[in-house]
């Protein structure tokens, strides 16, 4: 990774900071955000029930619904994708950095619409309707596509690492410098996304599915289609 590269990288983690700075000092905008991670968590494990009932699909499809769209609390990670990109790229091999770079981007890009949609929300209690509403006053179609493409691009590259037989050993071995280094919840995602997606013999049937129905998905809420209220919790 180059200097502007990680500069570059570095902004969008300032981004993040910036979004939560801004919650923390509007308690109400904050808990709105909470409940938008939660109800699109929610949402993701009603549009591929049929994938976390897949043996075969199960542990990646949690994968992302804890690591992608879940509420919970990144900031641990974060400080450490901060760390990383300046000074600890000599600890992980490029194709792995470049991994946790692009879930940085996914991640910072998610952080601000999150924030955009509880701006549209009137209470943290969120119906469907509301959900939907949200979506289209928070707008912005072009983040949207970007934003499956990012996850795409996630998914693709742990893919690819399943196919250098060495790293997992690699992995292994960095445990304890990781650790060292403070980077222990880094060190924890990049294995468990190694072993989730190897375990899976293949990702190109999951990945394709998962953008097929999020394309579809976001389409339809921006065209008000009343059915896509149905597919919503």
């Amino acid at each position: 990774m180059d200097s502007h590269s990680a500069e570059s990288l570095l902004a969008e983690l300032r981004k993040v900071d910036a979004e939560r700075a801004r919650r923390t000092l509007d308690p109400a905008l904050a808990a709105r955000v909470q409940a938008v991670k939660a109800y699109q968590q929610k949402r993701f494990a009603k549009t591929y029930a049929d994938l976390l009932a897949n043996p075969r699909y199960e542990s990646a499809t949690r994968f992302f619904l804890h690591e992608l769209y879940g509420p919970g609390d990144y900031r641990q990670r974060d400080a450490q994708f901060a760390r990383v990109v300046p000074a600890l790229t000599r600890l992980f091999p490029e194709d792995v950095v470049d991994t946790v770079a692009k879930l940085a981007r996914l991640h910072a890009l998610s952080e601000r619409l999150d924030t955009r949609m509880g701006e549209h929300l009137l209470s943290p209690d969120i119906t469907a309707p509301d959900y939907a509403i949200a979506w289209r006053a928070c707008g912005e179609p072009e983040a949207r596509a970007q934003q499956i493409a990012m996850t795409m691009a996630v998914g693709q590259s742990l893919d690819r690492l399943t196919r250098k037989p060495l790293l997992r050993q690699s992995l292994r071995f960095m445990r304890g410098p990781a650790q060292l280094a403070g980077l222990g919840a880094l060190q924890d995602f990049l294995e468990t996304g190694f072993d989730t997606f190897r375990a899976m013999r293949g990702a190109a049937e999951f990945l394709s599915t998962v953008r097929q129905r999020e394309d579809a998905l976001a389409h339809a809420l921006f065209r008000a289609d009343d059915a896509v209220l149905g597919q919503l919790p």
